[in-house]
């Protein structure tokens, strides 16, 4: 692990940006972006892995966390802008689908995976639980509350809410990242015998192969929104055809902008660091929240467009099971094979829902 890793490791991440340059004179085959997106995928998690495994945890899983959620609020901004009309509930969509992918089916694969290690896997209870109770705080103040509120008609805030909400949205996240690096970081460490793990012993990158792996990291991440933002064409035509929702589409390019997060949470709970894995999922989770809505928010000041941020009854229904789930799973700092499937069953029941209002 220590060292920048094969060709493939470079090559996948300039072949996805020649391929989004090329897309600008050029029609390009969704079966070739595609496959050289799922290349650029593996590129982005293996130098990922690199550069955790240099700074160690949870800084690690906090630079992949954050460096996708930064470019996500940037494909965000960029479809608000260019579709005017659906702005005002694009955010919320894309948050409440990158929540449920994660809480529901990234979480329910990192549970499974690491139980095929032990029957009962332990992990961190006090950095987990602390992560769950900043990530309900956050989901029910931006995408429950509005629905209740009475200044605006409809699931939207004031100006004066939407600034509260934003702000302290950040500040909460920023305080979670202090206490995760600084005040209290021994509650995000791995704990007990990790002498199984491929990882424990291995020799750690040097400095010059941990920035180029970063900066790669970079470029790959960079690589994988405009690729995804170019399959949301072809995806929405799809799916159109087919007679389902357009939320759908939403779905899938959340899926697709989370799949270096998703791919490095599950190989590390197969490796048995489900602490990393947990560390990746509520990381992500909060991320998105914590840095999306105060961003889009700047933004709808900054250029007028409307934003709804309250979910429908089925949406808040699906949150509240997630939400109540996800405690009992993390809340005795042991877990099963059991727990995991439940999440996927109300990941499962999210699309069902979705295809089927």
């Amino acid at each position: 692990m220590a060292k920048l890793g094969n060709w493939a490791s470079i090559i996948g991440p300039l072949l996805g940006w020649a391929l989004v340059l090329a897309g600008m004179s050029i029609s390009i085959s969704p079966l070739i972006t595609g496959i050289v997106l799922i290349g650029v995928v593996i590129a982005a998690v293996h130098h990922a892995e690199l550069v955790a495994h240099r700074v160690g945890e949870p800084f690690g899983t906090l630079i992949l966390a954050v460096a996708v959620t930064i470019i996500e609020v940037g494909l965000i901004l960029s479809l608000m802008l260019a579709n005017r009309e659906a702005a005002s509930t694009l955010a919320r969509d894309t948050v409440f689908a990158a929540a449920m992918i994660i809480m529901n089916l990234l979480l329910g694969l990192c549970l499974i995976a690491a139980s095929r290690h032990q029957k009962e896997v332990r992990f961190t209870r006090t950095g987990a639980t602390a992560a769950l109770s900043t990530l309900a705080t956050l989901m029910v103040l931006t995408l429950v509350l509005p629905n209740f509120t009475t200044s605006v008609a409809g699931p939207i805030y004031s100006n004066t809410q939407l600034a509260f909400v934003a702000a302290f949205s950040l500040i909460l996240y920023l305080v979670f990242v202090f206490v995760q690096t600084v005040g209290n970081r021994d509650y995000f460490l791995p704990r007990g015998d990790l002498q199984k793990s491929p990882d424990a012993h291995a020799p750690r990158p040097d400095l010059r192969t941990t920035w180029i792996s970063f900066g790669v990291l970079l470029i790959s991440l960079g690589a994988v929104i405009l690729l995804a933002k170019s399959l949301s064409g072809p995806l929405e035509q799809a799916v159109t055809s087919a007679g389902l929702p357009l939320s759908l589409v939403g779905i899938a390019i959340a899926a697709i902008v989370l799949l270096p997060e998703g791919v490095a949470a599950v190989r590390a709970a197969r490796s048995n660091r489900l602490q990393t894995s947990l560390n990746l999922a509520l990381g992500s989770a909060l991320a998105t929240i914590g840095l999306t809505i105060p961003a889009v928010t700047v933004a709808s000041f900054a250029l007028g467009l409307p934003l709804a941020l309250g979910l429908d009854n089925k949406s808040v229904t699906l949150l509240a099971l997630t939400l109540f789930i996800g405690s009992l799973s993390l809340a005795r700092g042991r877990t099963t094979l059991l727990h995991g499937s439940v999440h996927l069953a109300i990941f499962a029941a999210y699309l069902l829902t979705t295809i089927i209002p």
